[in-house]
C-alpha cells in the first residue's frame, strides 16, 4: 500500500526538477521492489532514466536481471548518478549517456552508444518527455511547442529508427504515453497532443514490426509523483496532486515500473499494439 502520496503539499521547483527536493520523496523501488528474474540477460535502453518513471524502470529492470543504458539531460547528472548507483547495487551494469534527444543526430548517437556499451539491445524504453503547463491558448510560446514535440514524439521516432534494425525476434519497444492522450487537460494542450500521437505511432509500429517478432506497446501513466510535477505546475496545482483519481492519490514511480517489466518480459510474448494504463482508475479508451 503506497500511502505517502495521499496528501501532497504545495511546492514548486525550477525545471527540470530534482528528486531530492520533493516532499514526500518518491518511491522508485529502491527497497520496495522485489526482483523475480523476469528480465535475466536482457539489455535495455531507457531514455529519461535519471529520475521519476525512468529511474523506477531502470531499478526494476536491474532487480529483474537486466543490464541498462540510460540517457538524460546533461544538467541532470546528479540524479543520473543516483540511478546508476541503484542499478549497480542490484548487481547490474548501468551506462550513462548524457544527451538532449531533440535532434536526430543526438537520438541516433544515444542508440548507437547504448548498443555498443551493452553489446546489443533487447528493450527500448522511450520515456524522456517535456511538458510545461500554460494558463490559456495564447500563452503557449512557439519554442515550447517545438520542444514538446521534438522531445516526446520526434525523439521516439528517431530512436526506433536507429534501434529497430538491431533488434532480434522477442525484443520489445515500450513508449511512455499518458492519460493525457485520452483525457487531456487544457494547460497541457501540446503535451497531450504528443501523447495521443505516440499512441497512434505505437499501434502502427506494432503492425510494421510484428512480422519481425518485435513487440511494441505503450504505458499510459496517470498522475505519478515525479520531479516533472513540481517543476511544471504552479504550487497550488501541486497540492493534493492525484487526489481526483478513483483511488484518491497520486501513483508512485515504482507502481508504473511494474507495467514496463511485464511488457518487456517474455510473459508478454503475445502482447503488442496495446496501451497499458496505470492511472489510479482513470479510463484509457
Amino acid at each position: 500500500m503506497h500511502e505517502t502520496t495521499t496528501d501532497i503539499p504545495a511546492q514548486s521547483q525550477q525545471w527540470p526538477g530534482r528528486t531530492a527536493d520533493m516532499t514526500p520523496t518518491p518511491d522508485h523501488g529502491e527497497t520496495s521492489w522485489v526482483g523475480r528474474d523476469r528480465l535475466t540477460g536482457k539489455r535495455a535502453l531507457v531514455t529519461g532514466g535519471d529520475s521519476g518513471i525512468g529511474r523506477a524502470v531502470a531499478i526494476a529492470f536491474a532487480k529483474e536481471g537486466a543490464d541498462l543504458a540510460i540517457s538524460y539531460l546533461p544538467q541532470e547528472q546528479e540524479d543520473a548518478e543516483e540511478t546508476k548507483a541503484q542499478v549497480e547495487a542490484a548487481g547490474r551494469t548501468c551506462h550513462l549517456i548524457p544527451a538532449d534527444v531533440r535532434s536526430s543526430e543526438a537520438a541516433k548517437r544515444v542508440a548507437a552508444e547504448a548498443i555498443e556499451a551493452l553489446g546489443g539491445l533487447d528493450v527500448l524504453v522511450s520515456n524522456a518527455a517535456y511538458q510545461m503547463a500554460q494558463p490559456d491558448l495564447e500563452s503557449f510560446p512557439d519554442d515550447q511547442l517545438e520542444r514538446t514535440f521534438q522531445t516526446n514524439m520526434f525523439a521516439t521516432f528517431w530512436l526506433v529508427q536507429a534501434v529497430a534494425p538491431q533488434l532480434k525476434p522477442g525484443s520489445a519497444i515500450l513508449v511512455t504515453t499518458s492519460i493525457q492522450a485520452f483525457s487531456p487537460s487544457e494547460p497541457l494542450l501540446d503535451y497531450a497532443a504528443t501523447k495521443a500521437a505516440l499512441n497512434n505511432y505505437m499501434v502502427n509500429l506494432a503492425a510494421m514490426l510484428g512480422p519481425k517478432g518485435i513487440r511494441v506497446n505503450a504505458v499510459a501513466p496517470g498522475p505519478i509523483w515525479t520531479p516533472l510535477i513540481p517543476a511544471t505546475f504552479d504550487e497550488d496545482k501541486v497540492k493534493g496532486f492525484g487526489s481526483d483519481t478513483p483511488l484518491g492519490r497520486a501513483g508512485q514511480p515504482t507502481e508504473v515500473a511494474a507495467a514496463y517489466v511485464f511488457l518487456a518480459s517474455d510473459e508478454a510474448s503475445y502482447v503488442s499494439g496495446t496501451v497499458l494504463g496505470v492511472t489510479g482508475g482513470k479510463p484509457v479508451f
